[in-house]
């Protein structure tokens, strides 16, 4: 009896951007390991997780960046978005101002990382915090700014971290995006784990706590 054909083994590096306290360790958390904390922490740096899906027939295991929204940690950017093949940009629908700083957070990625085909580059928006009532953000604006946008693969959902709304649903479509790219960092090699120095991590600041992210 003839053995079964091996899946082809992948490796995607996907990048999570955002401002602080929008929710991106929680959804990293529910993705990667159906998990929600209501206690925040605050990522010092960057953090990252693995996950192997298959997607059409291929074993892919995902490198997931979580990195940190403050200002003082964008210095690492060019360490942790190096060999990137996707890029996650979350915003929280209760604040209007986590929307609006995702045009600067999508161009730092885009210069810094430097992708073969920019314009090609897969993205995906999601708008977290979809369990709560208190809306700023609307879906339509957040359909709108991804066509305002120059790349052809802006893939966009609300999601809630909290409750797994969408979650899944969602890197799985970016993943699908990215399979089908050629525009990052190559989706035989994948992305790079990147030599880090985590002194400079370190001298950034500490571990800050308290509050609640969805």
């Amino acid at each position: 009896m003839a053995a079964a054909p091996r899946a082809k083994k992948v490796l995607l590096k996907i990048i999570i951007l955002g401002d602080s306290n929008v929710g991106k360790t929680s959804l990293m958390n529910q993705y990667c390991k159906n998990y929600f904390s209501k206690q925040y922490k605050t990522t010092i740096g960057a953090d990252t997780m693995t996950k192997e899906v298959v997607v059409d027939a291929r074993l892919v295991t995902l490198q997931i960046w979580d990195t940190a929204g403050q200002e003082r940690f964008q210095s690492l950017g060019p360490s942790f978005y190096r060999g990137a093949d996707a890029c996650v940009l979350v915003y929280d629908i209760t604040e209007a101002k986590t929307f609006t700083n995702l045009k600067g957070w999508k161009e730092e990625f885009l210069n810094t990382a430097a992708p073969r085909n920019p314009e090609k580059f897969p993205f995906l928006l999601l708008g977290n915090k979809s369990d709560l009532a208190r809306r700023q953000v609307s879906e339509g604006q957040a359909s709108a700014w991804a066509k305002e946008q120059k790349q052809t693969t802006i893939i966009c959902y609300e999601t809630s971290a909290k409750d797994a709304t969408n979650v899944e649903t969602a890197f799985q479509a970016l993943v699908k995006a990215a399979l089908a790219s050629d525009a990052g960092a190559g989706k035989d090699g994948g992305g790079t784990i990147p030599d880090l120095d985590f002194k400079q991590v370190e001298a950034a600041g500490a571990t800050e706590g308290g509050g609640c992210c969805k």
